[in-house]
């Protein structure tokens, strides 16, 4: 087997990122942490060697910001019927598999991506999807507006019937590049406003009816220059009864 390409799918987490909830990263340098550590040990900053100790970092994040995986938990508290499962209790086996790219990057800011489009997309690329493919929706969003002040907005996204239609080929995880799954939220709480009713948020109220799990905050899904043919992996850290967990997607490409 030859060398694999990697390619990374996920976000940088840092500081000023313009969004509603962004991380706050404290940074503490080696010459800062030998006050702070040594009198535990009985040391003196002196003490440490060139008086300098480790480098380390305190980090404040909600588990929905950054590359991550929305556990069934996050969509409602049951799911099928069943307690709905938390992060932490994701098998393993879902978050790596076979990847299938989609592209939807000609869609809009607040286009829906319907069933026909989805099934059309697949007929594109001349691929039937299976049980636990791992399927990616690209629309560039990230790449282009995650710096932006209007990021979280900016994006198509997933109907219900779509999601239902791939939850029902047997897709467990399925993912996109943008900040949310559905349509954004600012179109969704005016269309309620308005009273049209079982538009808002409908994609994620679906993992209440059928199990499912979906990545938001992907990036770089143009870059992965086959459709199908590469494996994706995207564990979940492991966050006792979270609705969410960050994650580190990849996808690799074996030569």
């Amino acid at each position: 087997m030859g060398k694999a390409t990697i390619i990374d799918l996920s976000l940088p987490l840092k500081q000023g990122l313009p969004l509603r909830r962004p991380p706050q990263i404290t940074y503490y340098g080696h010459e800062e942490t030998p006050a702070a550590a040594g009198p535990q040990w009985g040391l003196e900053p002196g003490d440490f060697p060139d008086g300098r100790y480790c480098a380390h970092e305190v980090v404040t994040l909600g588990t929905h910001v950054g590359t991550h995986l929305d556990a069934p938990w996050h969509f409602g508290k049951t799911s099928e019927g069943k307690p709905a499962r938390t992060i932490d209790k994701i098998p393993l086996e879902w978050c790596y598999g076979d990847g299938v790219v989609l592209d939807f990057s000609y869609k809009s800011r607040g286009d829906s991506i319907t069933e026909d489009e989805v099934e059309a997309a697949l007929t594109k690329i001349n691929y039937r999807l299976k049980a636990h493919d791992i399927v990616l929706i690209r629309t560039d969003t990230t790449n282009k507006y995650y710096r932006l002040p209007d990021y979280e907005y900016r994006h198509p996204g997933m109907s219900r019937q779509a999601t239902l239609w791939l939850i029902e080929k047997g897709i467990k995880v399925m993912g996109i590049d943008a900040w949310g799954w559905d349509r954004p939220l600012d179109i969704l709480a005016a269309e309620l406003k308005s009273g049209v009713k079982g538009s808002f948020w409908a994609a994620h109220y679906l993992g209440q009816e059928r199990e499912y799990c979906h990545i938001e905050g992907l990036t770089n899904v143009d870059k992965i220059p086959i459709p199908f043919g590469f494996k994706v992996a995207a564990f979940p850290i492991k966050i006792q009864g979270a609705s969410a967990g960050w994650v580190r997607a990849v996808a690799i490409i074996e030569r």
